[in-house]
Protein backbone atom coordinates (compact mmCIF):
# COMPACT_ATOMS: atom_id res chain seq x y z
CA UNK A 1 0.00 0.00 0.00
CA UNK A 2 0.99 3.34 -1.15
CA UNK A 3 1.87 5.67 2.88
CA UNK A 4 -0.01 8.44 2.78
CA UNK A 5 3.52 10.54 3.38
CA UNK A 6 5.43 8.94 0.24
CA UNK A 7 8.64 7.24 -0.32
CA UNK A 8 10.83 7.06 3.07
CA UNK A 9 14.63 8.48 2.82
CA UNK A 10 16.38 7.01 5.56
CA UNK A 11 19.85 9.26 6.80
CA UNK A 12 22.39 8.05 9.07
CA UNK A 13 25.86 8.66 10.43
CA UNK A 14 27.71 6.87 13.89
CA UNK A 15 24.93 6.77 16.16
CA UNK A 16 22.69 9.33 14.62
CA UNK A 17 19.81 8.64 12.20
CA UNK A 18 16.83 10.54 10.46
CA UNK A 19 13.68 10.25 8.03
CA UNK A 20 12.20 12.10 5.18
CA UNK A 21 9.45 11.91 3.58
CA UNK A 22 9.07 12.25 -0.10
CA UNK A 23 5.68 14.01 0.74
CA UNK A 24 6.01 17.58 1.92
CA UNK A 25 10.11 16.74 2.50
CA UNK A 26 8.79 16.39 6.35
CA UNK A 27 11.05 15.14 8.82
CA UNK A 28 9.63 12.57 10.51
CA UNK A 29 11.99 11.04 12.66
CA UNK A 30 15.69 11.93 14.67
CA UNK A 31 17.46 9.67 16.61
CA UNK A 32 20.51 10.04 18.42
CA UNK A 33 22.15 6.83 20.29
CA UNK A 34 19.30 4.60 19.18
CA UNK A 35 16.51 7.09 20.99
CA UNK A 36 13.83 8.79 18.90
CA UNK A 37 14.00 12.53 19.90
CA UNK A 38 10.77 13.24 17.57
CA UNK A 39 7.16 13.32 18.92
CA UNK A 40 6.47 11.85 15.06
CA UNK A 41 4.23 9.28 13.77
CA UNK A 42 4.52 5.78 12.02
CA UNK A 43 5.51 5.69 8.26
CA UNK A 44 2.29 3.91 7.07
CA UNK A 45 0.01 7.39 8.95
CA UNK A 46 -0.09 10.57 7.62
CA UNK A 47 1.67 13.53 9.49
CA UNK A 48 -1.43 14.72 11.65
CA UNK A 49 -0.69 17.98 13.81
CA UNK A 50 1.73 19.21 11.04
CA UNK A 51 4.63 17.10 12.82
CA UNK A 52 7.77 17.38 10.90
CA UNK A 53 6.35 19.85 7.92
CA UNK A 54 7.90 21.82 5.52
CA UNK A 55 5.95 25.17 5.95
CA UNK A 56 6.48 27.04 2.31
CA UNK A 57 5.76 29.85 0.73
CA UNK A 58 4.35 31.11 4.10
CA UNK A 59 4.41 29.53 7.60
CA UNK A 60 1.77 30.22 10.15
CA UNK A 61 -1.78 31.87 8.66
CA UNK A 62 -2.90 34.45 6.16
CA UNK A 63 -5.75 36.12 7.74
CA UNK A 64 -9.24 35.26 5.69
CA UNK A 65 -6.60 33.83 2.86
CA UNK A 66 -6.51 37.16 1.17
CA UNK A 67 -3.81 39.65 0.80
CA UNK A 68 -2.59 42.23 -1.71
CA UNK A 69 0.94 41.69 -3.13
CA UNK A 70 2.31 43.84 -6.54
CA UNK A 71 -1.14 45.56 -6.84
CA UNK A 72 -3.18 42.96 -7.08
CA UNK A 73 -5.56 40.65 -4.58
CA UNK A 74 -4.73 36.89 -3.80
CA UNK A 75 -7.57 34.83 -2.38
CA UNK A 76 -5.62 31.56 -1.01
CA UNK A 77 -7.61 28.42 -0.01
CA UNK A 78 -8.72 28.67 3.54
CA UNK A 79 -7.49 24.89 4.79
CA UNK A 80 -8.47 26.24 8.49
CA UNK A 81 -11.69 26.89 7.82
CA UNK A 82 -12.97 27.28 11.33
CA UNK A 83 -10.11 30.17 11.82
CA UNK A 84 -10.91 31.66 8.59
CA UNK A 85 -6.83 31.32 7.65
CA UNK A 86 -4.67 30.03 5.28
CA UNK A 87 -2.32 27.81 7.11
CA UNK A 88 1.62 26.50 6.67
CA UNK A 89 1.54 27.11 2.98
CA UNK A 90 1.20 24.97 -0.46
CA UNK A 91 4.52 22.32 0.52
CA UNK A 92 2.70 20.57 2.99
CA UNK A 93 1.02 17.68 0.42
CA UNK A 94 3.38 18.01 -2.52
CA UNK A 95 5.48 15.36 -3.13
CA UNK A 96 9.00 16.35 -3.71
CA UNK A 97 12.03 14.49 -6.04
CA UNK A 98 15.54 13.81 -5.23
CA UNK A 99 18.14 16.18 -6.38
CA UNK A 100 21.04 14.91 -4.29
CA UNK A 101 21.29 11.74 -1.76
CA UNK A 102 24.22 10.66 0.29
CA UNK A 103 24.62 8.50 3.51
CA UNK A 104 23.99 11.32 5.82
CA UNK A 105 22.45 13.63 3.94
CA UNK A 106 20.03 14.42 1.21
CA UNK A 107 18.65 17.27 -1.03
CA UNK A 108 14.73 17.46 -2.28
CA UNK A 109 13.22 19.42 -4.35
CA UNK A 110 9.97 21.09 -5.40
CA UNK A 111 7.65 23.44 -8.01
CA UNK A 112 4.90 25.66 -6.20
CA UNK A 113 3.99 28.20 -8.92
CA UNK A 114 1.02 28.87 -10.52
CA UNK A 115 -1.24 27.71 -7.94
CA UNK A 116 -4.88 28.98 -6.70
CA UNK A 117 -4.24 32.40 -4.43
CA UNK A 118 -0.22 32.33 -5.66
CA UNK A 119 0.47 32.56 -8.94
CA UNK A 120 4.20 32.89 -8.28
CA UNK A 121 6.65 30.46 -9.66
CA UNK A 122 8.82 29.09 -7.09
CA UNK A 123 11.36 26.47 -6.53
CA UNK A 124 11.63 25.33 -2.98
CA UNK A 125 14.76 22.94 -2.66
CA UNK A 126 15.28 21.64 1.51
CA UNK A 127 18.20 19.79 2.66
CA UNK A 128 18.81 17.30 5.59
CA UNK A 129 22.03 16.40 7.12
CA UNK A 130 23.64 14.29 9.59
CA UNK A 131 26.28 15.27 12.33
CA UNK A 132 27.55 13.20 15.36
CA UNK A 133 25.01 14.59 17.62
CA UNK A 134 23.21 17.37 15.03
CA UNK A 135 20.56 17.34 11.86
CA UNK A 136 20.80 20.38 10.49
CA UNK A 137 18.37 21.83 7.32
CA UNK A 138 18.00 24.22 4.74
CA UNK A 139 15.29 25.69 3.39
CA UNK A 140 15.68 27.55 0.04
CA UNK A 141 13.77 29.45 -1.97
CA UNK A 142 14.33 30.97 -6.02
CA UNK A 143 11.69 32.92 -7.49
CA UNK A 144 11.57 31.10 -11.26
CA UNK A 145 9.40 33.51 -12.95
CA UNK A 146 9.13 36.87 -14.30
CA UNK A 147 7.63 39.36 -11.87
CA UNK A 148 8.32 39.30 -8.05
CA UNK A 149 7.39 36.73 -5.29
CA UNK A 150 6.37 36.98 -1.39
CA UNK A 151 7.84 34.29 0.12
CA UNK A 152 7.96 33.07 4.11
CA UNK A 153 9.11 29.12 5.40
CA UNK A 154 9.90 27.33 8.30
CA UNK A 155 10.47 23.76 9.78
CA UNK A 156 7.75 22.24 12.27
CA UNK A 157 8.97 19.29 14.61
CA UNK A 158 7.61 18.14 17.59
CA UNK A 159 10.48 17.20 20.26
CA UNK A 160 9.68 14.22 22.13
CA UNK A 161 8.87 14.54 26.18
CA UNK A 162 6.46 15.86 28.11
CA UNK A 163 5.81 19.52 27.84
CA UNK A 164 5.36 19.98 31.66
CA UNK A 165 8.63 18.46 32.02
CA UNK A 166 11.31 20.50 29.91
CA UNK A 167 12.94 23.33 31.07
CA UNK A 168 12.63 26.25 28.14
CA UNK A 169 14.40 28.94 27.13
CA UNK A 170 13.64 31.53 24.64
CA UNK A 171 16.06 33.81 23.64
CA UNK A 172 13.42 36.45 22.43
CA UNK A 173 12.80 39.98 23.42
CA UNK A 174 9.16 40.18 22.00
CA UNK A 175 6.14 38.13 21.34
CA UNK A 176 3.41 38.68 18.40
CA UNK A 177 0.16 39.21 20.24
CA UNK A 178 -2.74 37.16 18.83
CA UNK A 179 -6.87 36.81 18.83
CA UNK A 180 -9.12 34.45 19.41
CA UNK A 181 -8.14 33.28 15.80
CA UNK A 182 -4.38 32.90 16.46
CA UNK A 183 -4.11 36.20 14.05
CA UNK A 184 -2.00 38.91 14.81
CA UNK A 185 -4.05 41.79 17.01
CA UNK A 186 -1.23 44.71 17.51
CA UNK A 187 2.13 45.19 17.11
CA UNK A 188 4.59 43.11 19.22
CA UNK A 189 4.77 43.24 22.93
CA UNK A 190 7.60 43.48 25.24
CA UNK A 191 8.04 39.48 27.20
CA UNK A 192 10.11 40.98 29.75
CA UNK A 193 8.48 40.19 33.39
CA UNK A 194 5.79 38.11 31.71
CA UNK A 195 4.65 34.64 31.70
CA UNK A 196 6.06 34.60 28.15
CA UNK A 197 9.25 35.28 29.44
CA UNK A 198 12.02 32.46 29.25
CA UNK A 199 15.11 34.43 28.09
CA UNK A 200 16.17 32.72 31.51
CA UNK A 201 15.58 28.82 31.31
CA UNK A 202 12.58 28.08 33.67
CA UNK A 203 10.11 25.26 34.06
CA UNK A 204 7.31 25.28 31.64
CA UNK A 205 5.17 23.51 34.10
CA UNK A 206 1.35 23.26 33.32
CA UNK A 207 1.78 26.58 31.18
CA UNK A 208 -0.10 26.75 27.72
CA UNK A 209 2.03 27.93 24.76
CA UNK A 210 1.36 28.83 21.35
CA UNK A 211 3.10 31.48 20.88
CA UNK A 212 5.26 33.31 17.70
CA UNK A 213 8.13 35.14 19.42
CA UNK A 214 10.63 37.48 17.86
CA UNK A 215 13.71 39.94 18.16
CA UNK A 216 15.92 37.04 19.00
CA UNK A 217 19.16 37.42 21.07
CA UNK A 218 22.11 35.77 18.81
CA UNK A 219 25.35 35.05 19.11
CA UNK A 220 28.26 36.35 17.22
CA UNK A 221 27.69 33.59 14.67
CA UNK A 222 24.53 35.44 14.16
CA UNK A 223 22.85 32.26 15.54
CA UNK A 224 19.68 32.42 18.29
CA UNK A 225 19.53 29.26 20.21
CA UNK A 226 16.40 27.62 22.01
CA UNK A 227 17.06 25.50 24.68
CA UNK A 228 14.89 21.95 26.21
CA UNK A 229 16.30 20.36 29.06
CA UNK A 230 15.02 17.15 30.46
CA UNK A 231 16.33 14.66 32.88
CA UNK A 232 17.90 12.64 29.94
CA UNK A 233 18.79 15.06 27.43
CA UNK A 234 19.31 18.74 26.38
CA UNK A 235 17.95 19.49 22.32
CA UNK A 236 19.17 23.23 21.37
CA UNK A 237 17.66 24.69 18.19
CA UNK A 238 19.64 26.50 16.21
CA UNK A 239 18.39 29.39 13.92
CA UNK A 240 20.58 31.42 11.30
CA UNK A 241 19.40 34.87 10.79
CA UNK A 242 17.29 34.24 8.18
CA UNK A 243 15.06 32.89 10.58
CA UNK A 244 13.69 36.09 12.38
CA UNK A 245 11.32 34.09 14.58
CA UNK A 246 10.64 30.86 16.22
CA UNK A 247 6.82 29.65 16.93
CA UNK A 248 7.23 27.84 20.31
CA UNK A 249 4.01 25.49 20.79
CA UNK A 250 3.11 23.01 23.82
CA UNK A 251 0.55 20.84 21.89
CA UNK A 252 -2.48 21.62 23.63
CA UNK A 253 -4.71 21.00 20.67
CA UNK A 254 -3.41 18.40 18.50
CA UNK A 255 -5.63 16.31 16.43
CA UNK A 256 -5.37 12.96 18.93
CA UNK A 257 -6.16 14.37 22.26
CA UNK A 258 -4.34 11.35 23.71
CA UNK A 259 -0.77 13.11 22.69
CA UNK A 260 -1.66 16.52 23.67
CA UNK A 261 1.38 17.75 25.23
CA UNK A 262 3.49 14.78 24.98
CA UNK A 263 6.10 17.04 23.08
CA UNK A 264 7.05 20.51 22.23
CA UNK A 265 6.78 22.21 18.73
CA UNK A 266 9.77 24.26 18.31
CA UNK A 267 9.42 26.01 14.73
CA UNK A 268 12.43 28.43 13.24
CA UNK A 269 10.29 30.71 10.77
CA UNK A 270 11.43 33.39 8.21
CA UNK A 271 8.52 35.77 9.01
CA UNK A 272 5.65 36.40 11.42
CA UNK A 273 1.91 34.76 11.15
CA UNK A 274 0.18 36.63 8.38
CA UNK A 275 3.41 38.04 7.04
CA UNK A 276 1.93 38.67 3.71
CA UNK A 277 -0.26 41.13 5.18
CA UNK A 278 1.95 42.73 7.70
CA UNK A 279 5.35 42.72 5.57
CA UNK A 280 6.89 41.60 9.08
CA UNK A 281 9.97 39.48 7.97
CA UNK A 282 8.75 39.09 4.54
CA UNK A 283 11.06 38.09 2.04
CA UNK A 284 10.04 39.91 -1.18
CA UNK A 285 12.16 37.60 -4.34
CA UNK A 286 12.85 39.38 -7.46
CA UNK A 287 12.79 37.12 -10.69
CA UNK A 288 15.57 35.04 -10.52
CA UNK A 289 16.31 36.00 -6.34
CA UNK A 290 16.84 33.38 -3.77
CA UNK A 291 17.05 33.22 -0.04
CA UNK A 292 18.52 30.57 2.31
CA UNK A 293 17.81 29.56 5.50
CA UNK A 294 19.06 27.48 7.85
CA UNK A 295 18.86 25.77 11.36
CA UNK A 296 19.38 22.72 13.25
CA UNK A 297 18.82 20.80 16.26
CA UNK A 298 21.86 19.42 18.31
CA UNK A 299 21.45 16.90 20.75
CA UNK A 300 23.52 15.86 23.80
CA UNK A 301 23.64 14.16 27.54
CA UNK A 302 22.90 16.89 30.29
Amino acid sequence: MARPTGAQIALRRDGASAVVTEVGAGLRSWCVEGVELLDTFPAAAPADSYRGKVLAPWPNRVRDGRYLFDGAEHRLALNEPERGAALHGLALGERFEVIARATHAVTLGCDLGGRPGYPFALRVEVEYALGDAELSFALRATNTGDGPAPFGGGLHPYLRGRADDWVLEIPAATRVPVDERMLPSGPPVAVAGTAHDFTRARHVGRQRIDTCFGDLARDGDGRARVRLAGPEREIEVWLDERFRFVHVYTADAVDDPERARAGIAIEPITCAPDAFNSGAGLEVLEPGAAVTARCGLQARRP
